[in-house]
């Protein structure tokens, strides 16, 4: 049952919350991952890096849009990713750019488990540019598997996740293709894919309509999503030493799973609280699969979009659509369904 009265939700929640975010104690981050079939030895990466257009970091708030299309977690698989694309109408057959005006928001966790990583990133690249030439938008946005890269956290890279990224490592006999120095060289604070990164928000509002990886909750609203935004580019670009803690707690917005479960009786007024704070009408979350593709819950307050749509998972090929606020979801080889 839904409670009403977000005004007094919204009092009592901030005022727990004042305690800021705690960190919980050792946590498995994902489900163990499957050992990926040893590939056949991988050329060297080309070391072109895209050019990124994007302002220094990503504002929060962006103006309502008359359609908007969210796509969940990557994982490293570009065949699927463009498939995702072509049913929202966004790329055309060639894989370019076909939405006009459209507004695509892709809720992070590009890489890890696939082979696809450099690809995944480098796509999206370039359609965020080709979005912005045709009035459109691409919001591509951080998961915690691009932090745990950034961290040098690896577990999830496959052999061609590393071969890709082999043209950073220092050139020295006997190198591999597979070791992890080139990607380390990439994805560290202040290399050249870690600052790609550092362009990318972790939160952002699209007219009534919040998107985040993990979640909002009451305490993350009170440090503000412009400041988690820039605390995030600065560190990926190497402005900032230390990470802080509110981006590797286990309630961090990156990593909370409070609204993908329904096993917390409290999720739904929590998330009342802030979504009232933020004068939103719904969160949209990714970083949890959800085995049944897109779910909702709390009355259609929260959607949760991570379908496991790489083959890794063998998830649909699912999308949000919110055409004049409404939500509905697009599947593949399905009618639409609200």
């Amino acid at each position: 049952m839904r409670i009403s009265g977000r005004e007094w939700i919204v009092v009592a929640s901030l005022a727990l919350a004042a305690g800021g975010c705690k960190t919980k104690g050792a946590r498995e981050h994902d489900p163990p991952p499957v050992a990926p079939p040893v590939p056949s030895p991988a050329p060297p990466a080309a070391t072109t890096v895209p050019t990124v257009t994007a302002a220094p970091f990503s504002h929060a708030i962006h103006p309502a849009a008359g359609r908007i299309v969210a796509v969940g977690d990557l994982h490293g698989d570009l065949d699927h990713t463009k498939r995702a694309l072509r049913l929202a109408g966004a790329i055309d057959e060639a894989g370019h750019w076909s939405g006009g005006k459209l507004v695509v928001v892709q809720t992070g966790d590009e890489i890890d488990r696939g082979d696809d990583d450099r690809a995944v990133l480098d796509a999206v690249e370039t359609w965020k540019n080709e979005a912005k030439a045709a009035g459109g938008e691409f919001i591509a946005m951080l998961g915690n598997h691009e932090l745990m890269n950034a961290k040098r956290d690896f577990r999830y890279v496959s052999a061609n996740g590393y071969a890709a990224f082999s043209s950073f490592a220092a050139p020295r006999p006997g190198n591999s293709t597979t070791g992890s120095g080139g990607r380390t060289v990439a994805f560290a604070p202040g290399g050249e894919y870690a600052k790609i990164l550092g362009t990318r928000p972790a939160v952002v509002k699209v007219g009534s309509t919040v998107f985040v990886h993990g979640g909002i909750l009451p305490s993350h609203a009170q440090y503000g999503l412009d400041r988690i935004n820039q605390e995030l580019d600065d560190w990926l670009e190497g402005r900032l030493p230390l990470l802080p803690d509110l981006f590797t707690s286990d309630d961090g917005p990156l990593w909370t799973r409070e609204y993908s479960t329904d096993q917390d009786p409290n999720a739904c007024p929590t998330l009342d609280s802030v979504l009232a704070s933020l004068g939103a009408e719904r969160m949209v979350v990714g970083h949890t699969v959800q085995r049944r593709g897109i779910t909702s819950a709390c009355g259609g307050h929260v959607w949760r979009i991570d379908v496991g749509l790489s083959h890794v998972f063998g998830g649909p090929i699912e999308v949000l659509e919110i055409v004049d606020d409404r939500p509905r979801v697009l599947r593949e080889g399905s009618s639409p369904s609200e």
